[in-house]
Order: C-alpha cells, then sequence, then structure tokens
C-alpha cells in the first residue's frame, strides 16, 4: 500500500520510491567527486613519470645542447662553463665527472666515424692524424659501464706522451675488439655502440671552437666489422 498525500493543487504524489531517488543522487554526487579526483592523481602520476623519464633519457648520454660540429666530432665548449645549461650540469652530477673549465681545455666526443655511421664495438676503426694545438691531450673509449665480471682491466685510453708516433710525428690509435699491433685500444664490449672522448689541456682552441676544421681532428676510419 503506498501512502499518497494531496498537493496545493488536489494532486497526489507516492513517497515510497523517494528514499531510492536520494540514495541514487548522493552515489552519483560522491561518483563525480570520486572521478574528479581520481583524474587529478591520474594526471599528476602521469606527469611525474613522463617528466622523470624525459629526465633520464636527457642526461643518460652525451650532452644534449651546445655542441659544435667538427668532422666525426663534436666540441663542448660551455660543458665546463659557470653558466652552463641545466641538462649539462644534470650530465656532469650524473657521470660524477668535474668537466674542463674553459680556461683548462676542451673536450670532443664522437659517436659516429668519417663516414657517418655509427661507432660499433664489433667493429675496427684507425683514429689518428692531427689534433688541434694543446700541452696535452688525451683519447678515452667513454661510457664504458662497469666492468664484466671476471675480465682483465683494459686500457681505457692514450694520451699524447705515450702513444706511439711515427717520424713525422703522426699518430694512428687502432679501436678493435681483438688485439692489434702498436696503439690498440680495445673495445669496450662485445657489442653496442661506442663512443670516443678526446680531451685537449691547455689550449686555444677552447676560446675559438669555430676556428677548428674537419682537417684539425683526428679520423676516424672504419677498416671492417666481425661477421
Amino acid at each position: 500500500m503506498k501512502l499518497t498525500i494531496p498537493d496545493a493543487f488536489g494532486r497526489t504524489s507516492a513517497f515510497a520510491g523517494a528514499p531510492r531517488r536520494g540514495a541514487v543522487r548522493f552515489v552519483l554526487r560522491l561518483w563525480r567527486k570520486s572521478s574528479v579526483a581520481g583524474l587529478a592523481a591520474y594526471t599528476l602520476a602521469l606527469g611525474a613519470v613522463l617528466g622523470l623519464a624525459s629526465a633520464d633519457w636527457a642526461t643518460s648520454g652525451g650532452y644534449p645542447f651546445g655542441g659544435v660540429q667538427v668532422g666525426a666530432w663534436t666540441a663542448w665548449p660551455r660543458a665546463g662553463a659557470a653558466n652552463a645549461d641545466p641538462y649539462t650540469r644534470a650530465v656532469n652530477a650524473r657521470r660524477g665527472e668535474i668537466p674542463l673549465a674553459v680556461g683548462e681545455g676542451l673536450l670532443l666526443t664522437a659517436a659516429v666515424d668519417d663516414s657517418g655511421q655509427a661507432l660499433d664495438a664489433t667493429c675496427t676503426y684507425q683514429i689518428g692524424g692531427a689534433t688541434p694545438p694543446a700541452r696535452a691531450w688525451t683519447v678515452t673509449v667513454a661510457g664504458r659501464g662497469p666492468r664484466e665480471p671476471g675480465r682483465a682491466p683494459l686500457r681505457e685510453g692514450f694520451t699524447s706522451t705515450e702513444v706511439l708516433r711515427t717520424a713525422d710525428g703522426r699518430f694512428t690509435i687502432t679501436l678493435a675488439p681483438d688485439v692489434q699491433p702498436g696503439n690498440w685500444l680495445p673495445s669496450p664490449r662485445a657489442s653496442g655502440p661506442v663512443r670516443l672522448a678526446l680531451r685537449l689541456y691547455d689550449t686555444p682552441a677552447a676560446a675559438s671552437v669555430g676556428s677548428l676544421d674537419r682537417t684539425s681532428v683526428p679520423a676516424i676510419t672504419r677498416v671492417g666489422c666481425a661477421p
């Protein structure tokens, strides 16, 4: 039996379903509020994940900005500057390295050979020729990562004072996975990309990177690759 009460115009309305409609409206309001809160939480979480991922990507390799291309090499004249961009400072902090200041020297890196092909650990390369004027320089393999367990320590680079030279003062460093005569620089791993670093100490090129050209930096020539 339904209870009906006449309204001011003599009409009657049923109150049996009123509590149910009120509960439905309450659930709908609660769902709308929880949806807004959930969407806000999801947006914040997504933004945090994307921000961390992009920061990790931008600082996991080399410097993302400020490079000057010189042949196969890229010079980084502002890597150690006091006003370096935030990404450069983040890369330095992640590597735990103290970069060369402008008055100390110049860093150049290479991830490709002279033909533009990416450096590969399974291939053999010859690195040599001329270097810009500097009191001293080093050529090293950058980003070797942790040494493989049980693997004997291997040479990671050469300095200008120890590298073997020809009679005219020129040099050739061989980057290869297998032992080579002369200046042999072992590949950092069995396979994968390779990055080289050329550091010039006390060089006038640090203040005039624009004066460098392809002939003033060491050539990187691919000799062959393992089948």
